[in-house]
């Protein structure tokens, strides 16, 4: 088959895959999520982006659907909520969405408040189109050395997923690594 050159499809045909990678800063929180319909379900997620029909998806479109699934989404940090804002969204085209091989990119973010130093806990859930959907969640190791994932958890559909982490006040030097 691949010699052939057909495609291959790395998710189930009934599903719609929501896909988020976690990234923790000292000071904000940005989840990358990408949404990729399976072609059996392609229609509902469609009927859902594309409200006026006409088979395209204009850019109010695309900034209403980016504000539905920001508005199914929670995030909080040692119990608070957060909110999330949209940084960056791109749409493929809608056949690309219908043959299942299109993803909608989202880039979101959270400012966190003024946080000690110490362990904290953050909480992502997700509960947009569950009907139809399945979930992958996972934290991304942290570019600051300020910030050490210790833990992830999930709910067995990763629809929801704790992360703990620590934060440092001052980055890890050399040092710290030869006396703990």
């Amino acid at each position: 088959m691949l010699a052939g050159g057909a495609s291959t499809s790395a998710h189930r045909l009934d599903e719609y895959l929501q896909a988020a990678r976690v990234t923790i800063e000292p000071n904000r929180v940005v989840i990358d999520l990408d949404l990729t319909p399976g072609v059996a379900v392609a229609g509902v997620v469609l009927a859902d982006i594309d409200r006026d029909r006409d088979g395209s998806i204009s850019s109010g479109e695309a900034q209403a659907y980016v504000a539905r699934v920001l508005s199914d989404l929670t995030l909080a940090i040692d119990g608070a909520p957060l909110a999330l804002s949209a940084r960056a969204s791109t749409f493929p085209a809608i056949q690309a969405l219908r043959t299942g091989v299109g993803t909608i990119q989202l880039r979101l973010a959270a400012e966190l408040p003024t946080l000690q130093p110490g362990t904290h806990r953050l909480a992502l859930r997700n509960a947009h189109l569950p009907r139809v959907s399945v979930y992958l969640a996972n934290v991304l190791v942290p570019a600051s050395e300020r910030v050490d994932v210790t833990n992830q958890r999930r709910d067995y559909n990763q629809r929801a997923l704790d992360i703990d982490y620590v934060l440092r006040e001052k980055p890890r030097t050399w040092w710290d690594f030869i006396f703990q």
